[in-house]
């Protein structure tokens, strides 16, 4: 983005001791509608007790990409299994008809590039590219404020792109398009590629081929297993329903219908670890039972609700489960975090680095009265009310800080990192690309500076001075931006190596990730000092309340 104010310079470094830290074209279809009508009647019906509590759970179904993009790449291969004893059902349409496929042995998908009787053309306008969906959401309802129907997508990063169905044409999709350029938008394009032939996925059953576009792959004991990569030699095991079907990029999604319980078994030990105490366990499942059911709408887009990797959380199905996360799991099902009677926004991280962040700090948007910084430490040992970190001098001291913290002991608490120009020169350059900013053409660094903080010491703007003019990093790009960073509670100091000219950076700073909310490495020393899980949840969401799914949870 364009920056004008002056250049402001570095601040002298502090003093400090650090150790380094280790290093298109959309099909729908009513299953989507089905959920979601499930959800709500969940919802509204309300919960009259116990009983009735487990009953509902069962019925509510989520919709997991499990593999979001297959058939990016001819050489990728899938294979859905039985368990033993088990055979597929495989139901998809067949002209007029539906077909049902049984078979006991495993079912190979592959990618075949099917040539077109003549080339099509698949356009888009991106309004904006961002590193998280958080960013993009707030980005999309500005759009919509303005009159202009959006959707979120996700192709590889994050993106905001002019509704498909609405600017259906190219004159509609140019006159948008000059719009936003004349209301200097520099960082919108219209996404256009010809494409000569398609990718199709075909399956070979009983030496028959099928190349359908969706497919419900199903079994009696409600188990498949799905085998991936090049040697299919990536394994897991999923309970429910996989749906194979197309997505807004002319690939293909295995989507994993899993009900929310189940989901959680295959989350929770991924994501707090299965050696962490049982009430950070208890807490992590509140957390990611929470989560989601809050964030349903992210892939609208392409027909189901939440990918299975960190840009939601981390799901790989029955494989990993463990008796204990299961026990943990079980003893908070239907628990949910709450204020006034709405779902929170669960967000958590692995390390704060020593505060926790609010979301502003981070995203833009408003602020949640719960995501506060907080001195992520059990006992009194930094001022914050007198010592807030947007003071650099405060900030520098405070990351020297080593022990006393609820992470004090972890590898990533604390780091430094120094990294040369030129590969400083080439991130940036990947990153601005990926953007679309006119600042991608830039060759040199002459200085970068961090120029605004926000109170919990997070970097708000990060000025960058070029061959050809500054141009300004914000908040949670700075992580997408550059190799070093872990996240974006850390400082720079300009190194010269004993030559006269720039040889790079050090960057020094503590946390991983975006340290909103839960530190999953926090909560775990916190239980070992005896603290609940409802105690550890009020700590990193000051004011929340802890429930039972009900009728007036609003979602």
């Amino acid at each position: 983005m364009r920056q004008n104010h002056q250049f402001i310079k570095q601040l002298p470094p502090a003093e400090r001791q650090s150790t380094e830290g280790k290093n298109l074209i959309s099909v729908k279809h009513p299953f989507w509608r089905f959920s979601y009508t499930v959800l709500m009647t969940f919802c509204l019906l309300g919960l009259t007790g116990a009983s009735a509590t487990e009953d509902k759970l069962k019925d509510l179904e989520l919709k997991i990409g499990i593999v979001q993009r297959f058939g990016e790449e001819s050489t990728a291969k899938l294979q859905l299994e039985p368990t033993t004893g088990d055979r597929l059902k495989l139901k998809f349409a067949e002209g007029n008809k539906e077909r049902v496929l049984l078979t006991e042995k495993p079912v190979q998908l592959e990618t075949v590039m099917q040539a077109l009787p003549k080339p099509t053309i698949a356009e888009v306008v991106v309004l904006g590219t961002y590193r998280t969906y958080e960013t993009a959401e707030y980005s999309a309802e500005n759009w919509r404020k303005r009159g202009i129907e959006v959707e979120i997508a996700q192709p590889d990063r994050w993106q905001v792109w002019a509704k498909r169905d609405v600017y259906n044409t190219p004159l509609l999709r140019r006159l948008l398009f000059k719009n936003v350029k004349a209301a200097s938008n520099d960082l919108a394009y219209i996404d256009t590629k010809v494409l000569p032939k398609v990718p199709k996925i075909s399956w070979t059953v009983n030496g028959t081929r099928y190349t359908p576009n969706y497919v419900e792959v199903s079994t009696v004991k409600n188990l498949i297993r799905l085998k991936k990569g090049e040697k299919l030699n990536t394994s897991r095991l999923y309970s429910g329903q996989i749906n194979f079907q197309p997505n807004a990029y002319g690939t293909y999604t295995l989507v994993n219908e899993v009900s929310l319980e189940t989901y959680l078994r295959g989350v929770v030990p991924h994501e707090i670890g299965t050696n962490a105490p049982t009430a950070a366990v208890e807490a992590q499942a509140i957390l990611a039972r929470t989560y989601a059911l809050r964030n349903l709408r992210r892939f609208a887009i392409d027909n189901y609700q939440l990918c299975a990797n960190t840009h939601c959380q981390v799901y790989y199905g029955l494989g990993s489960t463990d008796p204990r996360i299961d026990k943990a799991i079980a003893a908070t099902r239907g628990m949910v975090l709450t204020y006034n009677n709405e779902l929170i926004d669960a967000l958590y991280s692995s390390t704060t680095g020593g505060i926790t962040a609010s979301f502003s700090d981070v995203w833009n948007g408003e602020d949640r009265p719960y995501l506060r910084p907080v001195v992520d430490a059990p006992n009194s040992i930094w001022d914050f009310s007198k010592q807030n970190l947007k003071d650099e001098r405060n900030f520098q001291r405070f990351i020297t800080l080593q022990q006393g913290f609820n992470e004090s002991s972890w590898d990533v608490f604390r780091w430094y990192k120094e990294t040369p120009v030129n590969e400083i020169v080439k991130d940036l350059q990947k990153f601005l690309r990926a953007k679309n900013s006119p600042y991608a053409k830039f060759q040199t660094i002459e200085a970068m500076a961090i120029t605004n903080r926000s109170e919990s010491g997070r970097i708000l703007e990060l000025a960058v001075k070029t061959d050809i003019g500054i141009f300004t990093l914000h908040k949670d790009e700075v992580r997408s931006a550059f190799a070093a960073p872990r996240s974006t509670l850390f400082y720079i100091v300009p190194l010269n190596k004993g030559k006269e000219e720039l040889w790079g950076y050090a960057f020094i700073g503590g946390g991983l990730g975006h340290g909103v909310g839960l530190s999953q490495t926090g909560a775990q020393t916190l239980a070992k000092l005896g603290w609940s899980s409802s105690k550890i949840l009020q700590f990193y969401y000051p004011g929340t309340q802890l429930q039972s799914l009900n009728e007036e949870i609003k979602f």
